[in-house]
């Protein structure tokens, strides 16, 4: 039984530690304005994003924090951006719950930029 908690204890922790590099993504994702949108429409109630944009803001956040992950994906409706994150890890005693196999974690996280209070 006591090898469980510490099992359950330690994928929670994995679990928070992705959310946190996730959720840190996302506001980097969402700071990540298409300048071209602003300079031709200029700054309506939220700050315009692309695909490209978000992308990038990713994949640079990821690079300087040194967080590793076995995927990440991004998606914008042009206003809000959600950020997929995946890593997979080992796990305390995953030898004998999982088979030695490592578990995957997921989080999603969501961000926009407002302009407005």
């Amino acid at each position: 039984m006591a090898f469980g908690a510490i099992a359950v204890s330690d994928a929670f922790l994995e679990q928070q530690q992705v959310q946190s590099v996730c959720d840190g993504a996302a506001l980097a994702a969402a700071n990540a304005t298409d300048e071209a949108a602003v300079y031709a429409g200029g700054v309506g109630t939220a700050l315009p994003l692309t695909r490209a944009s978000t992308q990038a803001a990713v994949a640079d956040q990821l690079a300087d924090g040194g967080s590793a992950l076995h995927s990440w994906s991004t998606e914008t409706d042009g206003v809000e951006v959600t950020v997929r994150c995946t890593r997979h890890v080992e796990i305390a005693f995953g030898w004998l719950f999982l088979g030695g196999q490592p578990l995957e974690r997921t989080a999603v996280a969501g961000a926009r930029a407002p302009t407005t209070p």
